[in-house]
């Protein structure tokens, strides 16, 4: 018998043997035909394995998993001021995370993470049982599934995302180190509070970076990642909050079993009650302003582009000092806010702001701004904003020109001591438009000197004399210190530009006059001290941040020279007396705009230049609206409110500084002369060319600013009596201004008594003391497209 025939003889006969079975038996397979197929399926489903493993690319993260908030912080570097952003997270590297931290998040997510290959089979097997035995839904996925979940895919429960899942993980757990996947998980968690990531979380539940966590509060936030909102002690219910505590110890017990803690550390360690819940740091307050400029300068500057910025994930400390931000909202609370009462004035009491910004001269740092009351109610950010004229505090520029140019086109030696013609509405003569700007009150001066001009802020002079430095000049000298070259009303074909049509932003005049303060030396104005971001992996990312350098703007003789101008604006006499009451060496300008529509004071220590601008705006049209009557006052002047505000702002940001004194050198060993009408003067108005002098040869000076420790040249408040021994006064042989044309107000500074803000109390007609104006005033014929300043 061949072998063919017996191979088929043992075929039949297993046959006939099966047939001869039960019916129910012959249902059954053989175990040939058992084995065969699952062998079978087993091939299938290991090439269907290998076939998914291949196709199943690891995605791009999703847009959630990478975004970050953006967190400002003040100069100090550790308090915030806000997080903008949709999703509360910051990404740390994983150096950055205590390792106590990182073990107690792998003791309670998964024990098996350093040596599972992103999946681990028994656990998801024995999740699987307990959860069909009633002992609760369990998802047995490793730390790398849930990485996968958080940062690749979604939260769906569904059966092809977790298949998904799966190999993505086995993926990942071979492409990247544990330490990168560890690092992953912690920053795309989400940890309750609105937390997203190990940093947030920290920030939320106790107040500290990540960094500064210990042992029990790494095992707490570890504890949470397994259910976050219910498990938070602090509004969680009392049976939840058994929960809590109960996984708080289980991590730290799988930290014993795994070797990562000793038991007497365990038994050391108690539980850490985090801190209450608190509201999310938002842009309410003075947040959105400062949040805003520090926005702008890093756009403006070319830091970073406006996509990358909002992009998030942003570290950024600003230049801002929180003792100098608060004390500047309180003085604009105290010295305006607190006497404003719309409700008894509504058509003049309502829609007044207020812009300021402080800087320091030697380094350009913007330390304070005041862009609004509150960002959450009015989100213009007023410290920015390009649209409201300077008018006189323009001044001190017309005269760094003057000095500049040194000689006037008629031949004329420029100092502080030249005289002009001080007749209010002289007209402006070699201005490329015509010109005939009043004084304030329509007061006639005489001939008097540029610096009794700038003291008493005399439109006529300025007008003329920025004319005579040449306007091209002028405007080049405002672009040298600071003031933005694309700012609206700086066109020299104007004449009106002399007094002021300028409209710098408070921070972009801050800037100039901080120039001025740091001796012609200028530093553009910054707010940023440093810029970082953290990115998955480790990868940080630091651009690179401008050289503040200051360039030399204008010859120090002639910065200095202005300084000591603007020295005797803060004096007895001068339209800044209000800010006598700093008592410290200071100089600083006022300044008022046509219609009243706008009032300034801008001034400056050794250590510090300010400026603050007071306006009115209708919030539906942001058409302006004149100051007269806010308050209750009939003007609104630089030298009041602005200055008020100035001042109270200056003594506390230098409250417990030393008082530093102002080292000048303007050319001069010699005190410089009077600042009061020549003797020359006339009340007779003599519109005619400036008056000549003959003996200034050199910029001048005043006496030399006196020896540490003698007393500062103003006192805290001006009094009634003679001015003390230091302070500029008339020539006792010149006759004084003439009487003013018109009634002035009560606010205008007084040459004996502080200026207040006070109700007016004199019946009508009753004399005041006059004060000369200190703002640009009004020309006979404006140029097109310029508003004059008064």
């Amino acid at each position: 018998m061949t072998l063919s025939t017996r191979r088929q003889a043992k075929r039949a006969a297993r046959r006939a043997a099966r047939r001869a079975l039960p019916r129910w038996r012959r249902i059954l397979p053989t175990w040939r035909i058992t084995l065969g197929t699952l062998a079978a399926v087993l091939l299938l489903a290991v090439g269907a394995f290998a076939v998914l493993y291949v196709i199943v690319p690891v995605p791009d993260p999703n847009a959630h998993a990478v975004a970050q908030n953006n967190i400002y912080l003040y100069a100090d570097g550790t308090t915030e001021i806000a997080r903008t952003g949709a999703v509360n997270r910051t990404d740390v590297t994983i150096d950055q995370i205590p390792l106590q931290t990182q073990h107690a998040v792998v003791s309670a997510e998964d024990r098996t993470f350093y040596r599972n290959r992103g999946i681990d089979l028994k656990g998801m097997l024995r999740a699987g049982w307990n959860t069909l035995t009633g002992k609760g839904m369990q998802g047995g996925s490793t730390i790398t599934q849930q990485y996968v979940k958080n940062y690749y895919l979604t939260q769906d429960k569904t059966i092809e995302r977790k298949g998904r899942e799966l190999f993505i993980a086995l993926k990942v757990d071979q492409q990247r180190d544990k330490r990168d996947i560890l690092t992953g998980y912690l920053n795309s968690s989400y940890f309750g509070r609105g937390a997203y990531g190990i940093q947030s979380a920290a920030h939320a539940y106790y107040g500290v970076d990540v960094s500064a966590l210990t042992l029990a509060q790494g095992a707490y936030l570890a504890s949470l990642l397994q259910a976050p909102s219910s498990y938070d002690v602090k509004t969680a219910t009392p049976a939840n909050r058994e929960k809590a505590i109960a996984r708080w110890n289980y991590t730290l017990d799988g930290m014993v079993q795994l070797g990562f803690l000793t038991n007497a550390e365990r038994a050391a360690t108690t539980f850490p009650e985090p801190n209450d819940p608190q509201p999310a740091t938002g842009l309410s307050g003075q947040a959105g302003y400062l949040v805003g400029v520090a926005d702008d300068y890093l756009v403006s500057a070319g830091i970073i582009d406006t996509a990358t910025l909002k992009a998030g994930g942003w570290r950024i400390t600003t230049t801002f000092d929180k003792p100098k931000q608060d004390a500047f909202s309180k003085a604009v609370q105290d010295e305006l806010t607190d006497e404003l009462d719309p409700r008894t004035r509504p058509t003049t009491d309502t829609d007044v702001r207020v812009a300021g910004a402080s800087v320091e001269p030697a380094t350009g740092r913007v330390v304070a701004v005041y862009g609004g009351p509150d960002y959450a109610k009015q989100p213009y950010n007023d410290a920015l904003r390009q649209d409201n004229q300077i008018g006189s505090t323009f001044k001190p520029i017309d005269l760094a020109a003057g000095l500049i140019a040194q000689h006037a086109l008629d031949g004329t030696r420029i100092t502080p001591d030249t005289h002009y013609d001080g007749t209010s509405e002289r007209p402006v003569t070699g201005g490329p438009t015509p010109y005939a700007p009043p004084n304030e009150d329509d007061i006639d001066y005489g001939d008097i000197t540029l610096r009794y001009a700038m003291v008493k802020s005399v439109n006529s002079v300025y007008a003329q004399e920025g004319v005579d430095a040449g306007l091209a000049r002028v405007r080049d000298t405002a672009v040298k210190l600071g003031i933005p070259d694309n700012v609206r009303g700086m066109d020299p074909a104007n004449t009106s530009m002399t007094l002021g049509t300028a409209t710098p932003s408070a921070i972009d005049l801050a800037g100039a006059y901080a120039t001025l303060a740091n001796h012609g030396q200028a530093n553009a104005p910054w707010s940023v001290l440093k810029l970082e971001r953290v990115h998955t992996g480790g990868a940080v990312d630091v651009p690179k941040m401008p050289d503040h350098t200051p360039v030399d703007a204008i010859d120090r003789s002639y910065a200095d020279a202005v300084t000591d101008v603007l020295r005797d604006v803060i004096s007895l006499r001068g339209t800044g007396a209000a800010a006598l009451d700093l008592g410290r060496p200071a100089a600083g300008k006022t300044g008022t705009t046509d219609s009243n529509l706008s009032a300034w004071f801008a001034g400056y220590t050794p250590e510090l230049a300010t400026t603050v601008g007071l306006f009115r705006e209708n919030p539906k049209t942001h058409a302006k609206e004149p100051l007269a009557g806010t308050a209750g006052l009939t003007r609104i002047n630089g030298g009041t409110f602005p200055t008020q505000i100035w001042t109270a702002y200056m003594a506390a940001a230098l409250n417990g500084t030393a008082t530093q004194q102002f080292d000048l050198q303007t050319g001069r060993d010699t005190p410089t002369p009077s600042y009061s009408p020549s003797s020359s003067a006339t009340s007779t108005p003599r519109p005619t060319a400036p008056v000549p002098t003959t003996t200034a040869e050199e910029p001048p000076t005043s006496a030399p600013a006196p020896a540490p420790g003698t007393p500062t040249r103003a006192p805290t408040r001006a009094p009634s009596a003679p001015a003390p021994t230091g302070d500029p006064v008339p020539d006792p042989t010149a006759p004084s201004p003439p009487a003013p044309q018109s009634t002035p107000t009560q606010e205008q500074p007084s040459p004996t008594a502080r200026p207040t803000h006070t109700r007016p109390t004199h019946p009508p007609g009753t004399p005041t003391t006059p004060a000369a104006t200190n703002t640009p005033a009004a020309s006979a014929t404006p140029p097109a497209n310029e508003v004059p300043a008064r």
